[in-house]
């Protein structure tokens, strides 16, 4: 499958050709070895930027194992991810010292300033939201980080001036 075609399940990948030959070639070194789905899974993603299922179904073919083993695995652990994710990750913590000092309240302003929820990338690829659950930061809550720039004691109104340095 090349670039921008439809998958047997109906989604549109973006996935370039290199990138696809790229995840072949991993797929190919770790073929007929035991426990090697996770670090294949990291490899993967690290050319690919995410596992979508057209991804997985490439692998389980690959490793010869099921599709719905591959999928437990993406879906257990947090490094992985089946949506791609923006150049600029935005982060706001919401654990319980943040969240008192007005977390939600800057995960509201992110989301209606970049028109998506938490979790999701912007149709640009530009940015993506995680919420985050506690960065060690407590004392300077409520924080907001892009990328590796920690953004402390930031004020909703402040979002927007903030995520325009990035665009």
């Amino acid at each position: 499958m090349g670039c921008c075609e439809t998958s047997s399940a109906g989604d549109i990948t973006d996935i370039t050709p290199e990138q696809w030959a790229k995840a072949d070639e991993i797929i190919a070194r770790y073929k007929g070895q035991r426990g090697v789905l996770i670090p294949c899974l990291h490899e993967i993603q690290q050319v690919v930027g995410y596992l979508p299922l057209e991804v997985q179904e490439r692998v389980a073919a690959g490793l010869d194992i099921p599709v719905a083993d591959v999928y437990s695995v993406i879906t257990f652990y947090a490094l992985f991810t089946t949506k791609p994710k923006g150049k600029h990750k935005v982060g706001v913590c919401l654990g319980t010292a943040c969240y008192v000092r007005g977390g939600e309240k800057i995960l509201d302003k992110v989301e209606h300033a970049l028109g998506i929820k938490a979790g999701d990338t912007t149709p640009d690829r530009l940015f993506s939201i995680q919420v985050m659950r506690c960065i060690g930061a407590c004392g300077l809550g409520p924080v907001m980080t892009v990328d590796d720039d920690i953004y402390a004691r930031i004020k909703p109104e402040r979002v927007p001036e903030v995520l325009k340095k990035y665009s």
